[in-house]
């Protein structure tokens, strides 16, 4: 765990009796309830980004549990939406209308945390949760030595491969967890498991809608980073031979061996499953909550495995956890992080982990039986747990700008075969720290 959040720790006082998650914790508000008047006298707000139906009863039945059990410090659910959390987080915070308590991911917290907006954490988390979740958990949600969210779901990105193409084709191995393809062996089994140039079948598809994370997170496993510290302590753009060996693959995949659907580059990932039900892709690589809709959608025997994503060297790969985390204007941050303390406990964040098809960031509850059963390729997912580390874009100020304007746009044309990489560099690295020098002055 960070220093600073350690140091927290230890001058706490009252942090156990808010974990609790039974009547006990119940007078620890009491005084505080009859205390409050006009606007603290309202529910604490939680606005939840869950969107699978499984999810969002579970964490609809948690907090009809909790506001059960602490009926002195009711919560009320508010939905929110992946797509349009950032801005409409803004436009919350400007006219004094932010949620209480707030679903996001690590990687959008870095402006809200250095602007002021999101309360530090350091002195209002549990000693349960600081030992439970590991210090590379924390980190992700970590700026400036002080801790703006409590990372609870995590989720890697995965080879899902049609299990019946992969036994079928000659001279290709089965990746294990222990022992994934190398990145080149990865393009060369793409090209055996694809069938005719013109795209009978083809190896993989790339669903490249959002190509920023991606990359970024899978970049980790060849030594790349992209971001780095400069000595004064501002971030910078470099780009690399070790950034360079994820979306060359890709790109050679496209547009050299033709191994890689083009037409998939701007799809989801849900677009890309009818055809791989059909037999035209052999391999997706997706985020591990998508076997949810496999499950749901697949037809009848249709026979699929999951595998890890390529790595060369030590297993890594780069995640940004969902967090959860308390406005700066809460009246009552101690009763947010105390619900917050409720929702993580092992039970429940398993529960919520099952939800999501996703995994905890807490080891206790990642040890769940449920979690590491074989089905759907649960094991592999638990398996590569302790591969999982912070994005390189975590703590960068000015991220999701130079992700939206400048990432993006600059990694479809790459690998649509628009321009080659050296365009792609520059445009990265000189156009990127432009706009990263806007917010760090």
């Amino acid at each position: 765990m960070p220093a600073p959040v350690r140091a927290a720790m230890r001058r706490r006082t009252f942090l156990g009796a808010a974990a609790s998650v039974g009547a006990a914790a119940v007078p620890l508000f009491s005084g505080c309830a009859h205390r409050r008047t006009g606007e603290d006298s309202r529910p604490l707000r939680f606005q939840s980004l869950a969107w699978q139906a499984e999810s969002v009863a579970a964490n609809k039945a948690l907090v009809a549990e909790w506001n059960r059990l602490h009926p002195r410090t009711p919560v009320q659910y508010v939905q929110g939406a992946w797509p349009t959390v950032h801005d409409q987080l803004l436009t919350a915070f400007e006219g004094g209308e932010a949620p209480d308590i707030i679903h996001d991911a690590s990687d959008d917290l870095a402006d809200f945390a250095y602007g002021g907006r999101l309360a530090d954490l350091t002195p209002l988390l549990p000693d349960r949760l600081a030992t439970d979740i590991p210090e590379h958990s924390l980190r992700t949600a970590t700026f400036g030595g002080r801790l703006y969210g409590v990372p609870f779901l995590q989720e890697p990105r995965v080879l899902i491969a049609n299990r019946e193409l992969l036994r079928a084709a000659s001279g290709v191995r089965v990746p294990t967890p222990e022992d994934p393809w190398s990145w080149p062996e990865f393009r060369a089994a793409a090209k055996k498991l694809s069938q005719g140039r013109q795209g009978a079948r083809y190896g993989v598809a790339w669903p490249l809608k959002e190509p920023v994370s991606a990359t970024l997170n899978l970049a980790l496993s060849t030594g790349g980073r992209l971001f780095h510290r400069r000595a004064d302590g501002r971030a910078e753009v470099r780009f690399g031979a070790a950034d360079e060996v994820v979306p060359r693959t890709i790109h050679d995949q496209v547009n050299v061996d033709g191994s890689a659907a083009r037409t998939t580059l701007g799809m989801g990932g849900s677009d890309t499953l009818p055809g791989f039900f059909a037999g035209r892709y052999a391999m997706v690589p997706l985020g591990f909550s998508y076997r949810q809709q496999i499950v749901q959608q697949a037809p009848k025997g249709f026979d699929w495995t999951v595998l890890p994503a390529p790595a060369d060297g030590v297993p890594v790969q780069g995640v940004s956890p969902q967090t959860l985390s308390i406005a700066a204007d809460c009246p009552r941050k101690e009763a947010a992080m105390a619900f917050i303390a409720f929702l993580l406990e092992p039970a429940n964040m398993a529960r919520l982990a099952l939800g999501d098809w996703m995994l905890p960031t807490g080891t206790t509850a990642l040890r769940d039986p449920r979690l590491r059963a074989r089905t759907y390729g649960w094991a592999t997912g638990t398996a590569l747990a302790g591969s999982l580390h912070a994005a390189p874009a975590q703590s960068v100020r000015g991220y999701p700008e130079w992700k939206d304007k400048i990432a993006t746009p600059g990694l479809q044309e790459y690998y649509s075969g628009a321009i080659g990489m050296a365009e792609l560099r520059g445009r990265l690295v000189e156009d990127g720290n432009l706009v990263l020098a806007r917010y760090q002055r």
